[in-house]
């Protein structure tokens, strides 16, 4: 029996959500206007929350909503009506890490799954036995976890407890992401989803008497990155994962853009395709796959807390991030003799693009002409959000992207 993973995209927004469930997600997380992880990501009021889950149940892929803040007195009163609301709408599962919250979700939404967020840094099978007795259905589980502790945790656990574990994006440097800095700092709770990321500024002292002369901490003219964490990817090891007892690869991101989620759902649900197609034990990922997750905005990669104690989980040169793509069209639609696409950045004819359709492999293609809307031949398309035709006998996928290399 094909063993099922589930590959969970992140949705900031409708773009994102359309993005994640064009490119294979099996199901999205999201959050409301209130109570998610991601303040800046909550794009869902429960009109547009409505919509966005007939949409994803249309097209078979399920949706979680964000409920793992750390409420206050004042939002703790809002639960009631907020899980009233949530239920009628149709989610298929609540993320919660608060017990008040789980206990409120029991009360008003039922017939809702529990699914028991990282935030709530499970990391042993009896805290996940617990949660499983006061009715979680699922286990995000904390990211501070190697393979053999995933195991344990596996084999002490009923089977109808699901396990769910984070393989790709940002990590945050504190435990589970319970952390105070950015509160202290600037007055953004990060357990309230308004974390500004100081983990990520460069830093220096400055010596009490010497207002405003600032040394750096190490010997480096651009600072000290000492909290900056390096990127998460697990793309290679799916196939551990699965034997450890994972059944849903989590992909971190809700702040990112609608490129990051199409490309790397579209690369982790072709390498969870292959997985499930071979035996676990021979799981290889072709080399285009591995390169495809570097063609997004990223900082360093590293395999986080999988194989033992990171060994460089941290990166000092600098907080900012890689990135050698631009995403330059998106298709509307092909029928032979034309593309028909949506420009987002410059490019040029004779330049060299890749597109990139949902669940296959991207390919090079060489810009020979280009035409505005009205079909009049243009040497480039400067205009953002303007149309226009590429001659091309390929036909493309609808929503598939188009993109450049910004640099070597």
């Amino acid at each position: 029996m094909i063993k099922k993973h589930e590959v969970l995209a992140p949705a900031g927004d409708w773009e994102c959500l359309s993005a994640a469930i064009t490119y294979g997600a099996d199901a999205v997380y999201l959050g409301s206007e209130i109570f998610g992880m991601r303040s800046s990501a909550a794009k869902f009021n429960d009109d547009l929350l409505k919509k966005a889950v007939m949409f994803a149940h249309e097209n078979n892929v399920k949706v979680y909503l964000t409920c793992n803040t750390v409420p206050n007195n004042d939002e703790a009163d809002k639960l009631s009506q907020f899980m009233v609301n949530v239920q009628d709408i149709g989610v298929d599962a609540l993320i919660v890490s608060d017990f008040g919250t789980i206990m409120e979700a029991k009360k008003m939404a039922p017939k809702i799954p529990l699914h028991i967020s990282t935030q709530a840094g499970v990391v042993n099978h009896k805290t996940a036995n617990a949660l499983y007795e006061i009715g979680a259905r699922r286990i995000v589980l904390a990211r501070e976890l190697s393979l053999e502790d995933i195991k344990i945790i596996r084999d002490k656990t009923p089977q109808d407890l699901e396990l769910e574990f984070f393989v790709h994006g940002a990590v945050c440097m504190s435990f589970s992401g319970r952390c105070l800095i950015s509160q202290y700092l600037v007055g953004r709770d990060a357990n309230r989803g308004e974390c500004a990321q100081p983990c990520r500024w460069a830093y220096h002292i400055v010596e009490e008497k010497r207002p405003g002369k600032y040394f750096p901490i190490i010997e480096n003219e651009k600072g000290s990155y000492i909290l900056n964490s390096r990127d998460l990817c697990l793309i290679e090891h799916l196939n551990k994962l699965s034997n450890a007892g994972i059944s849903s690869f989590k992909i971190e991101g809700r702040a990112k853009s609608s490129y990051y989620v199409s490309v790397i759902t579209n690369a982790y649900k072709i390498a969870t395709d292959i997985l499930e197609k071979n035996d676990n034990s021979q799981f290889e990922i072709p080399n285009w796959l591995k390169e495809e997750v570097k063609k997004v905005s990223h900082r360093h990669y590293h395999d986080g807390f999988l194989f033992g104690k990171p060994k460089q989980g941290q990166y000092y040169e600098s907080g900012g991030y890689i990135r050698n793509y631009d995403v330059v069209a998106i298709v509307e639609y092909s029928d032979g003799e034309f593309i028909y696409c949506t420009q987002k950045n410059k490019f040029s004819v004779g330049d060299i693009v890749e597109i990139l359709q949902p669940k296959e492999k991207p390919f090079s293609f060489k810009v020979e002409k280009i035409l505005n809307e009205k079909k009049e031949f243009v040497e480039s398309a400067p205009h953002s959000q303007m149309k226009i035709y590429i001659p091309s006998n390929i036909k493309i996928q609808k929503g598939s992207i188009i993109r450049k290399r910004i640099n070597s």
